[in-house]
């Protein structure tokens, strides 16, 4: 049963309205100065640890489910799966880049492309806008490939195996979930030649519209909810009636949900119930293997 925090005062109400605005202007304002520094990943990290102790925060004082504070016993495993597993690949894809600008300083990047259509003469906030449209129909894909597709589902129910959202799960992906998504995505975006900034740009509204969907905060996003992916469009996204739950694709923008029917926002409150009917192993090499073996399958699947 859904156990909602009740009528809120006024300052808690404003906090509500503007807790999903002002993460992503400090969260995005705070990546253009570390940008702007001498050890851009290092105050980038900083800067979205910050952002992600601070939700942590708001989700005690203002928590969309109070059911969702309680202890779920899997906190240190979704955070080796945040460092080890999606943080990993993260990290792969930004070395890769790094070493395909290093390899192309003599030779323009678009150059290389097998489409150089990219515009690199907008402006970075069109450039970024435009990546979000374009890399986000790769984001969509492969999400709704794990939803719809027995082969992918069986890594990416890990991720759908939660009994709470929070802050802490957000990177709770198994790494051949993680590698598609970046896979499907970022090569859009190589194949146009968009240039390194946009790159980074993107891969940081994505860390931050992550932590923000995931987060057990009480946030009224009213219609961010018609472009964004908002903590209340995922939590529907969660729900174990597929009716609901395979639907909000989305991972940044919900675009691409519009134009593919998949959106999904009823004007009544999302399940508190979430999870999926299977079960996934407790620890987290047993959740990494799980997907490889027969048994394994069975028991995602609820088949044992």
């Amino acid at each position: 049963m859904s156990t909602p925090a009740g009528p809120l005062s006024l300052p808690m109400t404003i906090l509500s309205y503007s807790a999903w605005p002002l993460t992503m202007i400090v969260g995005l304002v705070g990546t253009a100065f570390a940008m702007a520094s001498d050890h851009p990943l290092l105050w980038f990290n900083a800067l979205y640890l910050a952002v992600a102790l601070a939700l942590g925060g708001l989700e005690r004082v203002l928590p969309h489910e109070r059911r969702w504070l309680a202890n779920d016993s899997q906190t240190l495993v979704d955070l080796a799966h945040t460092l080890l597993n999606k943080g990993a690949v993260q990290l792969a894809t930004a070395v890769a880049l790094t070493l395909t600008v290093v390899a192309t300083r003599v030779v323009e990047p678009s150059s290389v492309a097998p489409f150089a259509l990219w515009p690199s003469q907008w402006p970075m906030f069109a450039q970024v806008a435009l990546a979000l449209v374009v890399a986000e129909l790769g984001l969509y894909a492969a999400h709704r490939l794990a939803h719809e597709w027995g082969l992918m589902w069986r890594f990416h129910a890990l991720h759908h195996s939660v009994t709470r959202l929070w802050f802490v799960n957000t990177g709770r992906f198994h790494v051949v979930d993680t590698f598609v998504k970046i896979a499907l995505s970022q090569s859009l975006l190589w194949l146009l030649g968009a240039p390194l900034p946009v790159y980074v740009w993107f891969a940081a509204v994505t860390a931050f519209v992550g932590v923000l969907t995931h987060c057990n905060v009480d946030m009224r996003t009213g219609p961010l909810d018609l472009v964004f992916n908002t903590p209340n469009l995922h939590r529907w996204h969660h729900s174990t009636d597929p009716a609901e739950g395979n639907r909000n694709y989305g991972e940044n923008l919900v675009l691409w949900d519009h134009l593919f029917g998949t959106y999904f926002n009823p004007p009544r409150r999302p399940p508190a119930e979430i999870g999926i009917k299977g079960e996934i192993a407790q620890g987290f090499l047993g959740q990494i293997a799980q997907p490889f073996t027969a048994r394994g399958v069975r028991e995602i699947l609820g088949e044992t």
